[in-house]
């Protein structure tokens, strides 16, 4: 079993950067495929950005290319969003979530999901 807990959310101002941390329990952190996900007031939970078992390849919503940037470190199970040039639209609660292999685009297929943090940005 794995649990993810997130962190790092806050109130930033547009323009302004944050990064999100989500920590994982349990030891087949490097087995999993990892993704960010948001989900923003009245709108689908969308995958955002997502990361292989190594590290090696990434992928981006088209909304956040060039802006954000997803890593992992498997030696401390963690996985990271780091946001830049922030946007009033990008106000959302993030999540992270994992799955053997390769996260799934659908949040709610994943074998293992977080809590959430909230992310606000002011214009």
């Amino acid at each position: 079993q794995v649990q993810l807990v997130e962190s790092g959310g806050g109130l930033v101002q547009a323009g302004g950067s944050l990064r999100l941390s989500c920590a994982a329990s349990g030891r087949s952190f490097s087995t999993l495929g990892l993704g960010w996900f948001r989900q923003a007031p009245g709108k689908e939970r969308d995958l955002v950005a997502a990361i292989t078992l190594g590290g090696g390849s990434t992928r981006y919503a088209d909304s956040v290319k060039g802006r954000f940037v997803i890593s992992r470190d498997n030696a401390k199970n963690t996985v990271y969003l780091q946001m830049s040039t922030l946007k009033p639209e990008d106000t959302a609660v993030y999540y992270c979530a994992a799955d053997p292999a390769v996260v799934r685009s659908n949040f709610y297929a994943n074998r293992y999901v977080g809590q959430g943090t909230q992310v606000t940005v002011s214009s």
